[in-house]
């Protein structure tokens, strides 16, 4: 994978535009923003109440070589009553931020999932799914990590900052503006140190998905890893992953010990400065011995956060650069929208009548510059009407199925769905509620989720009670299979389906299109890789599920395309031949070639398995 390295500039200055584009998507932190920096300046209180108490003690408590315990007494209790209240508020404060970041980031996952789904095939089929599922995971869980604990520590620390400053203004300007000049150095380096972050934890994240994207792979192809007993050199590229993630942290963690040193060393300089400074002050008369002391507790508490923002600009580069990768999906504008979100103005509903389908000069290409997959395709499929798509790999069948689902939009022309009767829409405009409802498409690979066989049948019609799905497999003459499952259609099928057979996962998806009830089906044939006994089981069902609807067959058996009304033959993106199996066999061209090829190709199987 080629790494696209964002200039350091670049990354810095869009570090606060990409703080801003996030605040605007979760208001819900916005909102609790203002009350939880009150409770983080009130946490701060218990902590320069003792300053201020020690410098009490020893001007007025201990004045004259006497101790006036009366005034003693009363300053260790405010101090205990500030501290419980410090107490409180710290834990309305942690208690606040947490419940605010958790449902502003619950938010913000939902909204980049459903933003994944929406993005193209192509875009999908582009990014490696390990990194898309990082960004939705691991990178909102870096940037919750981050509002929670750097959240709390930088909201106490700001807070801090501010109360202290104020307390030591009112006890000396004068160490305080010397304090504040000892800090602009680092104040002027944090922007150099911060630009250096903020490239370094970009890298990091890549790193980051690149190692989800590697294990996910292997994870799913570990039957072809086994197979090839290519586990050394699989484990090779997850080791070469994890340990370019291991050199990009550790270039990382370079940066932030460099501003952790220079932290440390300036508080050390400003502590220093005022000793020698406070002394010459109180020598002359203008500051008293506890003014100096407090003051220096004072400092104490002004330069803390100063030493551990190292810690809360690690982790703020870090969820930056997670926080960018999240809203660059986001970002993402999708190549297929709903109408009914992008022009609601122009969503239509297809008509309420049997479907058909028209392409009008349809073309299309899966990357720029790349070959037209269809090229200059018109034609019309009259509704009811069982359709077989044939021709060789990559003739550019299965973008038929693509195109007419509106998985992908043609790069030119027009696909619609109507009929004549009942007039034709563009399908760009047709509403997804509408189109859902009314098209479905079975894969070749029969999907399946980690659920029961009733589950996913219901994905179809949801609301199925099982006896109602029981009963759809009884009308596709499945009842048989269904009775032979350990627990009928409550059977758990597994991870992807993997505890059936891939015939029988097919026959849960084609149970699953029956109850969606759809006016328009299109197969990637689903009988192309089962045993002869499941083809008769699947080969019944499709009958059953075809009858009375138009269907769209991206056909790889010679049967299909046999018992089908009209054969579409595809070759290099252009429709060559249509008409009926029987027209066309006898007729010398691509059709009558690729049956010969099947008829000899199931004349092997046939005595191979003989």
């Amino acid at each position: 994978m080629t790494d696209v390295v964002v200039p350091a500039d670049a990354r810095c200055e869009g570090a606060l535009a990409t703080l801003r584009r996030g605040l605007r998507m979760m208001p819900e932190f916005r909102r609790g923003l203002p009350a939880t920096f009150a409770l983080a300046l009130l946490a701060t209180a218990g902590r320069v109440v003792v300053p201020i108490a020690v410098q009490q003690v020893i001007d007025r408590g201990l004045a004259d070589g006497g101790a006036d315990m009366e005034l003693i007494t009363r300053l260790v209790a405010l101090c205990a009553v500030v501290v419980l209240i410090t107490a409180v508020a710290v834990y309305r404060m942690n208690l606040r931020l947490f419940r605010t970041t958790e449902t502003a980031l619950a938010g913000l996952r939902v909204r980049a999932f459903r933003h994944v789904h929406d993005l193209s095939v192509l875009h999908q089929q582009g990014e490696r799914r390990g990194s898309l599922v990082s960004r939705v995971t691991s990178d909102v869980d870096q940037l919750s990590t981050f509002m929670q604990w750097g959240g709390v520590l930088g909201l106490i620390s700001l807070g801090q900052l501010v109360v202290a400053t104020a307390v030591m203004a009112v006890y000396s300007w004068q160490l305080t503006l010397l304090v504040l000049l000892c800090f602009v150095p680092l104040g002027i380096a944090v922007r150099w140190f911060a630009q250096r972050l903020a490239t370094a934890y970009g890298v990091v994240r890549e790193r980051v998905g690149d190692v989800l994207g590697a294990v996910a792979e292997s994870v799913v192809g570990a039957p072809t890893v086994r197979a090839y007993g290519v586990g050394a050199r699989t484990a090779g590229r997850i080791d070469t992953a994890i340990d370019r993630q291991y050199r990009a942290q550790v270039d990382a963690q370079k940066v932030t010990a460099a501003v952790f040193i220079s932290g440390e060393f300036v508080a050390a300089l400003a502590n220093a400065a005022v000793v020698v400074v406070g002394v010459l002050l109180g020598l002359a008369g203008d500051i008293t011995a506890g003014t100096l002391v407090a003051f220096l507790f004072l400092v104490t508490l002004f330069v803390a956060p100063v030493q551990t923002a190292s810690e809360v600009l690690n982790e703020a580069q870090n969820a930056v650069a997670g926080f960018r990768r999240v809203l660059d999906v986001i970002d993402t504008a999708p190549d297929v929208r709903d109408p009914a979100v992008a022009a609601p103005e122009r969503a239509r509903n297809l008509p309420d009548r049997p479907l058909g389908v028209r392409f009008d000069g349809v073309a299309f290409r899966y990357a720029p510059g790349a070959r037209l997959a269809l090229d200059d395709v018109s034609l019309t499929i009259d509704p009811r009407r069982r359709v077989a798509v044939v021709g060789e790999t990559g003739s550019g069948k299965t973008t038929f199925a693509k195109l007419v689902t509106r998985l992908m939009d043609p790069v030119e022309g027009t696909v619609l769905l109507g009929s004549d009767d009942g007039g034709w829409v563009p399908l760009d405009e047709v509403a997804f509620s509408s189109l859902r409802a009314r098209v479905v498409m079975v894969p070749q690979d029969g999907f399946l989720f980690d659920a029961t066989v009733a589950d996913n049948v219901r994905y179809g019609r949801p609301g199925m009670t099982d006896a109602e799905v029981a009963a759809a497999f009884d009308d596709l003459g499945l009842d048989a299979w269904v009775a032979g499952l350990p627990d009928g259609v409550a059977t758990a099928v597994g991870q992807r389906g993997e505890s059936l057979s891939s015939g029988e996962r097919q026959l849960v998806a084609i149970a699953r299109a029956y109850v969606a009830d759809p006016d328009l089906l299109v197969l990637d044939e689903a009988t192309s890789a089962v045993d002869p006994a499941t083809e008769q089981r699947l080969t019944r069902a499709l009958d059953r599920l075809t009858d009375g609807r138009t269907t769209l067959t991206i056909a790889h058996r010679l049967s299909t395309a046999e018992r089908a009304d009209e054969v579409l033959v595809v070759d290099a993106g252009h429709v060559v031949q249509r008409g009926t199996h029987a027209e066309l066999v006898d007729v010398d061209g691509p059709y009558a070639r690729l049956h010969a090829s099947w008829r000899r190709s199931s004349a092997g199987s046939a005595a191979a398995a003989g």
